[in-house]
Formats: structure tokens, sequence, C-alpha cells
């Protein structure tokens, strides 16, 4: 003997039709992620999000007459350069390809001497994001006494 429904389980399955009808509206109501910062273009990223987010920090650091440009790679590194007080101050962010996950590099100078020192440059972190860079560069230079005096 086949077993019957009843009619509460009746009404709870769906119609052939209306499954068929319910799939597609499913998908047109899916919308497409934009990709996130991080993901975007390495030069896209640099010079739309990271230097501008850069410069703003250190303005509100009290910075006020802070250059910073984006060096793009031909024949080295692509470089983030920033420099300030008539150019006696200045620090250099490094890529060691364009790819803000890969290998990064900083240096700092002061009274306009050239950097001495090329030191490693959040290399414990697997994942960089804009806050991150951005925080690592204000982490340093503060290191450094140059954000605010002691």
């Amino acid at each position: 003997m086949p077993e019957e429904s009843t009619p509460k389980e009746q009404a709870k399955a769906p119609a052939p039709s209306e499954a068929t009808t319910e799939a597609p509206k499913k998908a047109k109501v899916e919308k497409v992620k934009a990709p996130a910062l991080e993901e975007l273009p390495f030069e896209e990223f640099i010079t739309t999000h990271y230097v501008p987010a850069l410069s703003q920090a250190l303005t509100k650091k009290g910075i006020s007459d802070l250059e910073l440009k984006y060096l793009p790679s031909s024949d080295r590194q692509p470089q983030v350069q920033g420099k300030w007080r008539g150019n006696q101050r200045q620090f250099t962010v490094y890529f060691a390809k364009p790819d803000i996950n890969g290998q990064k590099a900083f240096s700092c100078a002061d009274l306009g001497a050239n950097p001495s020192t090329i030191e490693p440059f959040l290399v414990d972190e697997r994942k960089a994001t804009l806050d991150l860079l951005v925080f690592g560069v204000m982490q340093r230079l503060n290191a450094q006494k140059w954000l605010q005096a002691n």
C-alpha cells in the first residue's frame, strides 16, 4: 500500500510550477560584490587609496608641508616616499614587487641625509590592509619621535 501524505504535508510542498519560477528570481536578486580595496590592482590601490589615507593621517598629526608621492617601478622597486620640514625629514616604503602582500621595507632619514638603513616592514603580517599599511608607517615615524615629542 502506498503511503499517503497528510493534508499538512501537501500544503507545505510547493507546486511544481512554483519551484521552477522561484529559482530564476533568486538568481536575479544576487548582487555582485565589489572587490575589497586591497584586491584592486597595485598601482590603483596605492595612488587612489594608500597615498591619500597616509597623507590624511600625517596631516592630522600636524605635518603641514608634506610631499607624499608614489614612485612606480621601472628599474627599481615601487616606492611611496614622504618628505617634510623642507625635505629635512624623509621616509620611504619599498615594495619588493607590485603586491601589497609581498615583502616590504622601510627607511627614514633626518636632516636631509640619505637613509643609512633599510629595514623589513610589516613582515609578520600575512594580509596587508589599507589601515595596517597606514598604521605601520605612523607607528614607525612615531618611534623616531617625529610625530610627537616624548
